[in-house]
């Protein structure tokens, strides 16, 4: 039996707060045609502001007329503010500096509890610890030893470690791929963009088990999927050497909740795809030049793997994973791999200078072509995430060309701002944009965004952004926040066999920080359809197709690339906030070795070619010669 839920005040913020210096914006869900006075009060229930309200008309996406609220000039720093408006007042929330300080780290910590091959014991969440998963301890049978599906391969692959994919005890390389690319251009963005925060993704920033290797902690997290990924690649010797096997998973879907260690399925590696291998390559060479300065051994095996799998990818470039390969993991398919083919490329070229990987570039459809759309990026089209490279990173890239690539993303960053303008909850997702993961896909667009400021410094980019965070932390017609542990009303029970407090008290919740993928016209799972639904409705509206239920993975799932891209715009936000240690980023010049240090000195004692490296990333090739 249909029914309507119970969405909490009329009012809808950011219940956990705004920026004093940011966009303040609220919506309030009203039949009301006129102009309605608010108040934003105090906790002492003094008032602070008042006005009008902005009437809107029926948005479609939330199914019900609204006003906007818009207190942007009140600037005054408090706690436990409340809008009132018609007789109602919001949930409470706060206006700091801080409202973001936390976040992106929390996000961050949310790939630590996620690792596969190693014991979770972190003495400040003990809830969370448990034995390492699938390192082939009974009843696990993975994954030091993982046999290739049937027809596949004769040969097994130590492929441990990396992180779980999701709610499942999968690993997808397509998936990781994405995930790693961002944490990655996350922690290169304190490197590139002007309005950064120092030391914010330095050594012991995150609470993991590297803490204190002089190496940012952000990278010792990406390390561990980096490992398991170029452990995904076949070895020489064997056919299709060089090539990675699309994923590792269980022979069935295991039951809820089962915690890693658990498991007791086969796991098998499965057939290899050019979009896995075109991802190693992606982001083996975007390690290969983060990694130089801290471990430059692991650097130069990154870019070496980077290199294999291009090559490899080179000679067969029509390998597609299976669209029904779906039987104990998910198939992530995909059969145009042109866009994976331009991020390796772009990412191969950053790293190295070449001229091949230049000429790869340009003969891309994606050189010139929209490397956005419409819809954003996901793991299934990452052309952006070369193209934005291309367009921060210090390289050897033309400037004409540099330019060209700026103009593209500040054209794809005024689109998404044009919908966030015409959606009276402020979001970049059309009408028809609420599916699987809509979530991921708003912080995608967010990233082009973002960009678009670190680009040009105009603040209705950065603007953009705030106000799109403001609907994942509660401004939406369910009153709902979609990151745990953020706001009255947060997400509790995401999809998950780990975090699995709903189904099982003894396990525990999702961690503070992850994301659920919100609402999702779809509804594939049956636990969705009668819930969301109001008494009149024979479907919810867009925004309203979302359960926070553990059963309910089509709206209420978490995932690795999802919470990459929320640890990635909150980073960003947290920037935005004026602090002291706020300071300008390194800026290099479009050619590196015009920033190599003015002396260097090298002791060569035989004939030979060596590599030096020099600070902050350089390094500089040196050939002797017997004379």
């Amino acid at each position: 039996m249909a029914h309507a839920p119970d969405t909490g005040p009329a009012v809808h913020v950011n219940q956990v707060g705004y920026l004093p210096n940011g966009p303040k914006r609220a919506t309030i869900a009203t039949e009301a045609q006129e102009p309605l006075l608010w108040e934003l009060l105090t906790d002492s229930g003094d008032v602070a502001a008042s006005g009008d309200s902005t009437p809107r008309g029926f948005d479609r996406a939330a199914g019900h007329r609204v006003h906007t609220i818009d207190f942007t000039d009140m600037q005054r720093p408090g706690h436990g503010y409340r809008l009132y408006v018609d007789g109602q007042h919001s949930y409470p929330f706060d206006a700091a500096d801080t409202v973001y300080a936390e976040l992106h780290r929390d996000a961050l910590h949310f790939f630590y509890l996620q690792r596969s091959g190693i014991p979770i014991d972190n003495p400040l969440l003990p809830d969370y610890a448990r034995p390492a998963g699938h390192i082939g301890i009974p009843p696990n049978q993975g994954d030091t030893n993982v046999p290739c599906q049937p027809g596949v391969g004769d040969y097994a692959l130590d492929v441990r470690g990396g992180w779980y994919d999701a709610g499942d005890h999968g690993k997808y390389v397509v998936n990781g791929g994405i995930a790693v690319a961002q944490l990655l251009s996350q922690y290169e963005r304190t490197r590139t963009a002007t309005v950064v925060t120092s030391a914010a993704l330095d050594d012991c920033s995150l609470t993991i088990p590297e803490n204190g290797n002089d190496i940012p902690g952000i990278l010792d997290e990406v390390r561990w999927e980096l490992e398991f990924l170029l452990r995904m690649q076949i070895p020489p010797g064997k056919p299709n050497a060089g090539m990675a096997h699309h994923k590792v998973h269980d022979e069935a879907w295991t039951a809820m909740p089962c915690l890693p260690h658990q498991d007791p399925q086969p796991r098998h590696l499965h057939p290899p795809s050019t979009a896995a291998t075109l991802n190693v390559a992606a982001v083996a060479a975007h390690a290969a030049r983060l990694f130089r300065p801290f471990d430059p051994r692991f650097a130069a095996r990154c870019l070496g793997a980077a290199r294999t799998a291009w090559a490899a990818a080179q000679q067969h470039p029509a390998m597609y994973a299976d669209p029904a390969d779906k039987i104990g993991g998910h198939p992530y398919d995909d059969n145009d791999v042109l866009d994976e083919r331009y991020w390796a490329a772009a990412e191969l070229f950053i790293s190295t200078g070449e001229h091949a990987f230049l000429d790869a570039l340009r003969n891309s459809p994606y050189w010139t072509g929209d490397a956005f759309g419409a819809t954003g990026f996901d793991w299934r089209f990452v052309a952006a995430l070369g193209r934005l490279d291309l367009a921060t990173v210090p390289s050897h890239l033309p400037d004409r060309d540099r330019d060209d690539a700026r103009v593209s993303i500040q054209a794809a960053a005024d689109r998404y701002l044009t919908t966030i303008h015409e959606q009276p909850y402020g979001v970049p997702l059309s009408v028809a944009e609420y599916g699987f993961g809509s979530n991921s896909i708003l912080l995608n667009k967010l990233v082009v965004i973002a960009t678009a400021f670190d680009i040009t410094g105009e603040p209705h980019y950065r603007d953009g952004v705030l106000e799109a965070m403001d609907y994942l932390l509660g401004r939406n017609p369910l009153n709902q926040s979609y990151v745990t542990g953020y706001g009255t009303r947060h997400a509790h029970h995401q999809h998950s066999r780990t975090f699995a407090h709903q189904l099982d008290p003894a396990l525990p919740p999702p961690p503070v920080g992850a994301l659920a993928g919100g609402p999702n016209t779809g509804l594939q799972n049956p636990i969705v359809h009668d819930t969301p639904l109001g008494p009149d409705s024979e479907r919810p509206a867009p925004q309203r197709c979302y359960l926070d239920d553990i059963r309910s993975w089509s709206t209420n799932g978490i995932a690795i690339n999802w919470n990459s891209a929320l640890s990635w715009v909150a980073s960003f936000a947290a920037d935005q906030a004026p602090k002291p240690e706020s300071r300008p980023a390194p800026t290099a010049p479009a050619h590196p070795r015009h920033a190599l240090p003015r002396d260097v000195t090298v002791a060569v004692t035989a004939s030979r070619e060596l590599t030096v490296d020099l600070p902050h990333g350089w390094s500089v090739l040196v050939r002797t010669h017997p004379d």
